[in-house]
């Protein structure tokens, strides 16, 4: 079998109705829709509730003169059940607010986050992250960052903010993948990138 992209058309699908369920930071609207069947013919209508987020922007901060990135470590309430803990180490990341390009937010937030500047950025690239019940769409960049001085506490307070900075290893962040205590996936789609692509990178943002 050969991947290819499908010739969608919107034709091929009907949005019969959507309608706001729950409207607050986040809203939940409820989608009755028909599509085409692969076999011929339409679908039933279904229903089905959709969570409604913007979408976001998660960035890789990576040094390549010290082989290392900028993770954070922050309390996440998706992540009660959790068996190993409910603080996860993430990417830094954020909503794309009104006007702004992805470069923009991943600059952002990297400050926010982190307290760190954020040189070359080069796109990973986009991914659902949950699309049989949201159509939020993450965006997932690496950017040239130095390393020096890096760590403590960050956040916005009014926003709720904890957000504790840490430098790591790449190999030894890598590892963390392997083992499962990284298991959030922007951070590990992210890892996983920068681990086939650190020599490429090293050479083309090193030092003068």
């Amino acid at each position: 079998m050969v991947l290819r992209s499908p010739s969608y058309r919107f034709v091929d699908l009907e949005i019969v109705e959507r309608r706001t369920l729950y409207q607050g930071f986040f809203s939940l609207q409820q989608v009755q829709v028909r599509h085409r069947l692969f076999a011929g013919g339409w679908s039933p209508l279904l229903t089905r509730e959709l969570f409604i987020r913007d979408d976001a922007v998660a960035v890789l901060l990576y040094d390549p003169r010290c082989d290392a990135v900028v993770l954070i470590e922050q309390f996440r309430v998706g992540a009660l059940r959790d068996p190993r803990s409910p603080w996860l180490v993430e990417l830094v990341a954020g909503i794309v607010e009104p006007g702004e390009t992805d470069a923009d937010v991943a600059r952002r937030e990297a400050l926010e986050e982190t307290g760190v500047a954020v040189g070359a950025l080069e796109k990973i690239g986009s991914v659902h992250l949950s699309p049989g019940g949201t159509e939020e769409t993450i965006h997932i960049l690496c950017g040239l960052v130095d390393v020096s001085g890096v760590g403590g506490i960050h956040g916005l307070a009014d926003e709720g903010e904890d957000i504790r900075a840490l430098v790591v290893e790449r190999e030894e962040a890598y590892q963390g993948v392997v083992n499962g205590r990284i298991n959030n996936a922007a951070t590990v789609i992210g890892l996983q990138w920068l681990q086939l692509n650190a020599a490429r990178l090293r050479e083309q943002w090193r030092a003068p």
